[in-house]
């Protein structure tokens, strides 16, 4: 049985999600934007989802749903007020490659470094948040080396310049807390035990976009198209259970990055120690070969970087832009685990890892 240890790609579908997806799906089928009783029976199981995952977001603002957070980043980067944005170089792909078309589009646009802990720098940020700012776009917790960046500190700026501040939390929704200046943030159910093909924008109270899909106006006009009561009600309940759960997965969550860095101690970590997210590990090991190993080690499910791009053969942009060599990027792992993982099954990976990492490293 293979171990999985990819939590950042997708985490396991919770059982309660799945229960309370099973009856919209063979039963409850009808169209939730539809005026008759069936109709309406639908569209109260999205409202019920939509309440739950708000209760993780900040207060003052409204939720839309979107089929994943690339499409939310994707409205909320294409549909902000014109200007320049600032984002990071360590950004996800989703909001690197929008941003980057924004530029060919004639916007202004400024990919701020980091350090070799994977943070930017604070007067940096400052220097770059000015006025004629209109967007700033930054990651909460970076989904391939864990990084946590300031976002309060960020979001003050923006403000301070003029500008809206969109968060990424996909990785930090339901783990890390979200900062209540944020004006934008965007998160994705399959990665907190909820379905894949399901996500949400959160829009402060007071925030406007241009739309940038058209049809029938739902979703408050800004996302077109007809809602699956059956993802939004996974989405629901996966959100209420990380409220629920919150302490009890933190715990076990932090004794397994305790244990892990015990069980990996000849490997080097990518990124900072204490300014991080503990669920993810992402080691790097000196004549280590990662695709290499990838492929010895069947038996055990983890990354090499962002799932995203995990067939492009290029050494992670997240990895280069904190100083690592191409050689020391393709050396490097990312270990993921969370809620379902047990102290037993992360042993049985480390001693594979370190067997087969073995036989090449010096």
């Amino acid at each position: 049985m293979t171990i999985y240890l990819d939590y950042q790609a997708t985490t396991p579908l919770a059982p309660e999600a799945f229960d309370a997806m099973v009856p919209l799906l063979r039963d409850q089928f009808a169209n939730p934007h539809s005026a008759h009783r069936l109709g309406r029976v639908a569209a109260a199981q999205v409202e019920v989802a939509r309440a739950e995952i708000l209760k993780l977001l900040p207060q003052g603002g409204r939720l839309l749903f979107t089929s994943g957070a690339t499409e939310a980043l994707n409205m909320a980067i294409q549909g902000a007020p014109s200007g320049g944005i600032v984002t990071v170089a360590t950004e996800h792909a989703a909001v690197l490659d929008t941003v980057e078309a924004q530029g060919r589009a004639g916007r202004d646009i400024a990919i701020l470094p980091v350090g070799s802990d994977g943070l930017l720098d604070i007067d940096q940020a400052a220097k770059a948040i000015r006025p004629g700012v209109a967007l700033v776009a930054v990651m909460l917790v970076n989904n391939e080396i864990g990084v946590v960046q300031p976002i309060a500190e960020l979001a003050e700026l923006a403000h301070r310049a003029g500008a809206l501040f969109l968060c990424d939390a996909v990785q930090g929704y339901g783990r890390v807390p979200i900062p209540p200046l944020c004006d934008m943030v965007a998160i994705s159910a399959h990665k907190i035990h909820g379905p894949k093909g399901v996500g949400a924008l959160w829009l402060r109270d007071g925030v406007n976009l241009t739309p940038v899909m058209h049809g029938g106006g739902q979703e408050g006009g800004l996302r077109s198209g007809t809602l699956s009561p059956a993802l939004c009600a996974g989405f629901g309940a996966a959100a209420r259970l990380m409220r629920e759960r919150a302490g009890t997965d933190r715990v076990l969550v932090e004794s397994l990055w305790t244990a892990a860095r015990d069980l990996f101690s000849q490997w080097t970590l990518n990124g900072s120690e204490n300014h991080r997210y503990p669920g993810n590990l992402n080691l790097r090991r000196a004549g280590v070969d990662g695709a290499r190993l990838l492929s010895e080690c069947r038996d055990v499910a983890f990354s090499l970087g962002s799932a995203c791009a995990s067939g492009s053969g290029r050494p992670s942009h997240v990895l280069r832009a904190i100083g690592l060599s191409d050689a020391e990027a393709r050396g490097s792992v990312r270990i993921g685990f969370g809620r379902y993982t047990t102290l037993a099954e992360l042993e049985d990976a480390a001693r594979i890892l370190n067997g087969a990492a073995q036989i090449w490293a010096p």
